[in-house]
């Protein structure tokens, strides 16, 4: 058995000049989901997550995390996943409201 995660997402940050909002996110996948995190954080953090939207200051990410499990057996390749959402950063409630009520167009 086999593990992998993906995530997609938005990042949410302040722009140049005034106002906030939020942007696509870099796509990142991980053989574990620790490591997944890791990336995501580190996006987070250094700004590389905005693909390069260019923010002010990013405040954090509402990534749709992806969980895929494959299995062979007899020669067969079975995958299942799973999905869940996942806020990284500092967000405010107010903040992630608003990313989860626009992250359904992902």
């Amino acid at each position: 058995m086999e593990k992998e995660y993906k995530a997609n997402g938005l990042v949410y940050g302040k722009y140049w000049g005034g106002g906030e909002g939020s942007y696509q996110a870099e796509s990142y996948q991980s053989k574990t989901k620790k490591g997944l995190d890791k990336l995501i954080n580190k996006g987070v953090n250094d700004g590389s997550i905005d693909s390069g939207m260019g923010y002010q200051e990013i405040l954090g990410a509402f990534m749709i995390v992806e969980k895929i499990i494959t299995i062979k057996k007899d020669g067969e390749e079975y995958k299942r996943s799973e999905h869940n959402g996942e806020f990284y950063g500092n967000l405010a409630e107010k903040q992630q409201d608003f990313l989860e009520s626009v992250s359904c167009e992902l």
